[in-house]
C-alpha cells in the first residue's frame, strides 16, 4: 500500500474528528457567513507529485477553497429554491459516503441496499399522502427526474403507434400541451430528443396567473383531433408557486388519451399541510411526477426522485433496460433500479431523506412547510408596508416574486439586485414576470425565521436608498 494511504488508514479517526469540526465551525457560523462573495482561486492549480495526505489536503481546503463557500444552507438563502440541510439528513448524507454502496437490486448477492431506497420511496408516498400505485426512485434532482419521467412518456406516446422509440428512435411527431414549464422540462425535452421548442403553449388563467386555462387546454385537445399527447402540468410554478387544477385535469382523462406529467418539484409538499393539500388535489391521477428533496426535503443537494405508475413499468424496462447485460437477469422478475432509471452506479441517496423523515415524521415536515408560507407571508406584508416595492403577484404558497415600484425604477431593478446580494446578508434572483424585471424570493429553509426577514428588509431599504 502506499505509505501516505497507509498513514491516512492508521490516522483515520483523527482525520474524520478533524473534517469533522470543519463541518461543525461552518454550520455553527451560517448566520455570518456571506449569501455570496468575490473570493475567487486560479483553478489552474497542478497536482502534487507525492501527495499531501489527507490532513494536508484539508489545511488546504481551509486556507484556499473554503473560502470559496458562502451559506446556501443558510437561513437568508432566498435565491433559486434552495433548502437547507436538516442535522439527520447531513447525518445520512455522511452515513451515505461512509458504506458507499450501489443501491441496484432487491436481491443479489452483491448487496440490497436498494430495499432503503425503496422504503423511502414509501415513507415519502405517506408523507406526500399519494396512493402505493407508484413506483419510485432517487436520482440527482429535479432535471434528471423530469427526464426520467418524459423519457417513459416518449415511450407510452411511441407505444401509441406501435412503435418503440427506445430502440428505433421518435419516428413521430410528438404532440406536448403545457403552460409554464420549468426550464427542466424543457431541457429534458431537448436531452430525449424531443427539442426543446416543440411544444404547445397553452394560455393560463387570467387574473394573474400561471396555471393552464382549461378551456384553451381542452380546444388545444379537440384540435389534435383524437391524437395522443403528453400533458406537462405544475405543481408550483417557479416565479409565483401556481398550481394547475389537477382535478379538471382528472375529468379531461376521462375523455381523452394523454400521459399527464406533473412538475410538483417543491410544490408537492403542500400536500404535507392541511392548509395547502386542497392545491395538489387530484394530483394522484397522473402518470408521472417529479419531487425535488434537497429542496423543501432540506436535505443535501443531488436528491430528488422520480414516481411512476407501476402500471407502465414495462415502457420504464423498455426505455432504461440494460439490454446488452444479459448477466443481470429478468428485469420484471429480478427489479434492479439500473432497469429503470437513466444512471447504473450511484451512491445511496435515499440516505439522507430516510434519516430525515425517521427523525422528524410527518408533523416536523409539516411545520417546516407551514413556518416556509407564513414568512413567505410576512416577508410580502413588510415589502408592501415600504413606499420602495411592490408585489407582481399575490402569495400563493412560498415564493415571494416582487419588484421595484414604479415603472421608472425597472431599470434599476437589477442594479439593486447585484447590490442587494453583494452585500452578503442576503441572496434572492432575478427574473421576468409578465415583462417586468422582477426578484424572487423562495422561503424553504428551516432554520429561516421572522428576524431574518427584518434583517433582510432593512438591508434592502438601505440599498434602494444608496441607489
Amino acid at each position: 500500500m502506499n505509505s501516505i494511504l497507509q498513514h491516512d488508514l492508521n490516522n483515520f479517526q483523527n482525520i474524520l474528528d478533524k473534517t469533522q469540526q470543519t463541518g461543525i465551525d461552518f454550520l455553527s457560523n451560517l448566520e455570518d457567513i456571506p449569501t455570496s462573495n468575490k473570493y475567487s482561486i486560479d483553478p489552474q492549480k497542478e497536482l502534487n507529485e507525492l501527495g499531501l495526505g489527507s490532513l494536508g489536503a484539508l489545511e488546504e481546503f481551509n486556507q484556499r477553497l473554503a473560502p470559496l463557500m458562502v451559506s446556501s444552507p443558510g437561513p437568508r438563502y432566498w435565491g433559486f429554491v434552495t433548502g437547507g440541510s436538516t442535522p439527520a439528513s447531513i447525518v445520512g448524507d455522511w452515513l451515505a459516503a461512509v458504506y458507499d454502496q450501489n443501491p441496484q437490486a432487491f436481491s443479489s448477492q452483491g448487496g440490497v441496499s436498494a430495499l432503503i431506497e425503496a422504503e423511502t420511496i414509501n415513507l415519502l408516498l405517506e408523507l406526500l399522502e399519494l396512493p402505493d400505485h407508484f413506483s419510485g426512485g432517487f436520482v440527482t434532482g429535479a432535471t434528471m427526474s423530469n427526464f426520467t419521467n418524459l423519457g417513459v412518456a416518449r415511450q407510452w406516446f411511441g407505444a401509441q403507434f406501435g412503435k418503440d422509440f427506445a430502440k428505433h428512435g421518435i419516428s413521430e411527431k410528438m404532440n406536448i400541451l403545457t403552460a409554464t414549464p420549468h426550464s427542466s422540462s424543457v431541457k429534458s425535452l431537448s436531452m430525449l430528443g424531443v427539442g426543446s421548442q416543440n411544444y404547445t403553449l397553452v394560455k393560463t388563467v387570467e387574473g394573474n396567473r400561471e396555471a393552464i386555462d382549461i378551456t384553451d387546454l381542452e380546444n388545444n385537445i379537440a384540435s389534435l383531433n383524437g391524437k395522443p399527447f403528453i400533458l406537462i402540468s405544475s405543481a408550483g410554478t417557479v416565479n409565483t408557486a401556481d398550481f394547475d387544477d389537477f382535478e379538471a385535469i382528472s375529468e379531461l382523462r376521462k375523455k381523452y388519451k394523454f400521459w399527464w406529467h406533473i412538475d410538483a418539484a417543491f410544490g408537492g409538499f403542500a400536500a404535507v399541510s392541511e392548509k395547502y393539500k386542497h392545491l395538489v388535489a387530484g394530483w394522484e391521477g397522473a402518470d408521472s411526477i417529479t419531487i425535488d428533496c434537497h429542496k423543501w426535503l432540506n436535505v443535501p443537494y443531488e436528491s430528488a426522485f422520480y414516481l411512476i405508475k407501476k402500471e407502465h413499468i414495462n415502457l420504464q424496462i423498455e426505455t432504461f433496460q440494460n439490454s446488452n447485460a444479459p448477466y443481470l437477469g429478468n428485469p420484471l422478475e429480478n427489479f434492479n433500479y439500473l432497469n429503470v432509471l437513466p444512471e447504473n452506479s450511484r451512491r445511496l441517496r435515499a440516505l439522507p431523506a430516510w434519516f430525515s423523515l425517521k427523525a422528524y415524521g410527518k408533523e416536523g415536515y409539516r411545520s417546516i412547510i407551514e413556518n416556509s408560507t407564513s414568512l413567505a407571508l410576512h416577508f410580502a406584508n413588510a415589502l408592501i408596508e415600504q413606499e420602495y416595492f411592490e408585489l407582481l403577484a399575490p402569495i400563493r404558497l412560498n415564493n415571494v416574486c416582487f419588484t421595484l415600484k414604479g415603472n421608472e425604477n425597472q431599470d434599476k431593478v437589477s442594479q439593486f439586485l447585484t447590490k442587494l446580494n453583494d452585500s452578503g446578508k442576503v441572496f434572492m434572483t432575478p427574473t421576468i414576470y409578465q415583462n417586468r424585471k422582477g426578484i424572487r424570493a423562495s422561503f424553504v429553509n428551516w432554520r429561516t425565521t421572522e428576524e431574518d426577514v427584518r434583517i433582510v428588509i432593512q438591508e434592502m431599504i438601505e440599498v434602494f436608498q444608496e441607489i
